[in-house]
């Protein structure tokens, strides 16, 4: 019989299969990316702000969102970790680099993997570029990761 303290552990795989809805705002974005291998920010007039991702209304004032800014893509490093452990629902097998990087004519950082870079180079304010996957699907992923310019 169990002691009242006793934790039981019990290992289950849960898979729950769904569809989401971008939604207006983010499908386009995301197929900016699949269709033209292109970063785009959405700009509030009230607060002259640029986000990235783009989101339908301003986090500052609550405006409505509809004026679209392209984007070259280069930007800089603001912070990063590396992952050293790996788990089914990751990107990428660890060790890997995860980044928040500021794009150029961007107000909000964005989150997205780095690549092709020696952690030991691994510096607050590195240049980076975006590198696309050769077959978009529509997904976040479409760019693969950021490179170091």
């Amino acid at each position: 019989m169990s002691s009242p303290d006793e934790i039981l552990v019990s290992e289950q795989i849960l898979q729950v299969p769904f569809c989401y809805s971008a939604g207006p705002v983010a499908s386009k974005f995301l197929l900016a990316l699949k269709d033209e291998k292109k970063i785009y920010g959405i700009w509030c007039p009230t607060c002259n702000q640029v986000y990235v991702p783009p989101r339908a209304t301003c986090g500052a004032c609550s405006a409505e969102l509809k004026d679209w800014v392209p984007l070259s893509g280069q930007g800089k490093v603001e912070s990063f970790t590396v992952v050293r452990y790996t788990e089914t629902t990751q990107p990428l097998p660890a060790p890997y680099v995860i980044a928040v990087i500021k794009l150029e004519g961007a107000d909000t950082g964005f989150t997205h993997l780095l690549g092709e870079v020696d952690e030991k180079k691994l510096k607050i304010g590195l240049k980076v570029e975006p590198v696309f996957a050769r077959e978009r699907k529509g997904h976040i992923l479409d760019i693969r990761y950021f490179k170091p310019l």
